[in-house]
């Protein structure tokens, strides 16, 4: 008896604990990866585009990627509050153009968050065509768990599959450094990332695109560069341009500077010092071409439903015509008749035989 006491005991015990265990388990899950932070916006204000500089922008950069002006928002939760600085652009590629120049490698990604990066200054992130600074207070810093929900809150965690097919193509990512990478489409932002480089040869006025990156190569860094452009001729151009002025392919040590033309891309290594490390660089992308051919089109509609289909359309048109003409007609006499009655002395209400001069000579 006392051994089948004890069994019973021991099972009471255990069906007793599984409803604490299963209750404890279910507690730990529904806790959110992001707290439940109620933030709302208190105030918007326009800004001037030279406001940038305040927030460490350039005022010249953010002109060329197309800011024209500012909107300083004011998000609220609680007590705390925090700034947010929106910066319209013409286009998804130029805010993501922004988010690349300002980013740096001291600068780490936001976890389950798209094209946002932070530092203990700021956040930034790039939706759609705005480019947003999510700048720090020093005095009453949010949480991380409720900065994070404010991002989710402003800007959505992640991009749709449209919106990210527009941006450029990401650098190839085998020996890259992580918050090197850059987009360029002018002088003024290509003269900030490499000031010792002949930008002026590289034709952002034919509409030349710049993407660019830190790799380790060998002990030492060395900058890869895709500029590509609109067509293969304009790049066969830059490119002798480039090989002329530059002296490209040559071995000059640690000034050397290498590169190499592939269909409408020109792609160049800074600082290899070997031309074995810059072509295992500049191996890492591949140029596809594709050609599409042109799809027929596609109907439910027979022929002879589509022949009907445009015959009736023919007759419809034709019969839009005549009535244009006939009404057009009686609105023209309706006018003249209407003109001979209430303006006598108009020349629109006589006939054309009123308007002659009849002589009546008799012979």
């Amino acid at each position: 008896m006392a051994r089948i006491f004890a069994k019973h005991a021991c099972l009471a015990a255990v069906l007793t604990a599984v409803p604490v265990l299963c209750s404890a388990q279910e507690k730990q899950l529904i806790i959110p990866r992001v707290a439940a932070a109620n933030w709302r916006q208190v105030d918007s204000q326009p800004l001037p585009l030279a406001e940038v500089s305040k927030c460490g922008g350039d005022p010249a950069v953010e002109q060329e990627y197309g800011v024209k002006a500012l909107e300083l928002r004011t998000y609220q939760l609680g007590k705390t509050q925090t700034q947010v600085l929106v910066e319209p652009t013409p286009d998804g590629s130029s805010a993501y153009g922004l988010l690349t120049f300002y980013q740096t490698p001291a600068m780490t990604p936001e976890k389950g968050l798209d094209l946002a990066v932070s530092d203990t200054r700021q956040t930034l992130m790039a939706r759609g065509s705005n480019f947003i600074r999510f700048l720090h207070s020093k005095e009453s810093p949010p949480s991380e768990s409720d900065l994070q929900a404010l991002l989710i809150f402003v800007g959505g965690s992640k991009l749709s599959a449209s919106a990210m097919g527009s941006l450029p193509h990401p650098m190839p990512p085998k020996g890259l450094v992580p918050g090197t990478e850059k987009y360029l489409i002018g002088l003024v932002a290509a003269r900030r990332v490499l000031p010792s480089f002949r930008n002026d040869l590289i034709g952002f006025e034919q509409s030349a695109e710049v993407q660019l990156g830190q790799y380790q190569s060998g002990k030492g860094i060395s900058t890869l560069v895709s500029i590509s452009y609109p067509t293969q001729q304009i790049a066969r151009i830059r490119f002798g341009a480039l090989s002329n002025f530059l002296g490209l392919n040559r071995d000059r040590g640690a000034d050397s500077l290498y590169g190499r033309r592939d269909g409408s891309y020109v792609f160049l290594v800074l600082g290899a010092g070997k031309e074995g490390a810059a072509s295992a660089l500049m191996d890492q992308f591949k140029i596809t071409t594709s050609v599409s051919w042109d799809r027929p089109y596609v109907t439910e509609r027979s022929f002879t439903l589509q022949l009907v289909h445009m015959i009736l359309a023919i007759i419809l048109l034709t019969a839009i015509l005549i009535g244009s003409c006939i009404i057009a007609g009686v609105l023209f006499f309706i006018s003249r008749r209407i003109a001979a009655k209430f303006f006598p002395n108009s020349q629109w209400g006589h006939t054309d035989e009123d308007q002659l001069i009849r002589l009546n000579l008799k012979v």
